[in-house]
């Protein structure tokens, strides 16, 4: 009688084919212009194939991927060369196909998500990102940041009250 193989440790590929997707989310919500996004998932998947023999497995494998993500994150924000967008009074004349009405809208809530989500600090955005638009739970936020629980919860604490603020100023800049 044989023994049921066991699955050995997942593939790199299979577990690119897998978060890909998250990579890519968390890095333009920690706030990657999306002209680097691509770039920025390589450098990522990189580091995860560079370290994955020593990933121990104590915590989600996702969870360990989100935390490289942020580190990727926070060190291109850091970079000289990192170019600021600069906002204008002005918009830009862009023709949209009339279709797209739910298109366009999901399109202006991410500008919007994304203008709110550029006024908080490294920290503050790094817990929002994870906790309210990954939807990972705290410990593992907190695990992926490095960062005691209690932490994580009073800058996700402080992360939303400065995003509604930022939204609402927002709002009321377009009227």
């Amino acid at each position: 009688m044989h023994a049921a193989a066991e699955p050995g440790p997942p593939t790199f590929a299979a577990i690119f084919a897998a978060h890909a997707p998250l990579v890519w989310r968390a890095l333009r919500r920690l706030g990657v212009r999306e002209a680097d996004v691509e770039d920025l998932s390589q450098e990522v998947f990189v580091i995860v194939h560079r370290k994955l023999p020593e990933f121990e497995g104590r915590s989600a494998l996702s969870t360990w991927i989100y935390g490289i993500c942020v580190r990727v994150a926070s060190d291109h924000r850091k970079r000289a060369h990192v170019r600021r967008e600069q906002p204008t009074d002005r918009v830009p004349d862009e023709r949209q196909s009339a279709p797209q009405l739910e298109a366009l809208a999901r399109r202006e809530a991410r500008a919007l998500l994304d203008r709110a989500l550029d006024a908080l600090d490294d920290d503050k955005r790094a817990v929002f990102v994870l906790y309210e638009i990954e939807e990972l739970d705290m410990p593992h936020v907190a695990e992926a940041l490095g960062c005691p629980l209690q932490t994580a919860y009073s800058r996700l604490y402080a992360a939303r009250k400065v995003v509604a603020a930022e939204v609402t100023r927002i709002a009321e800049e377009g009227r």
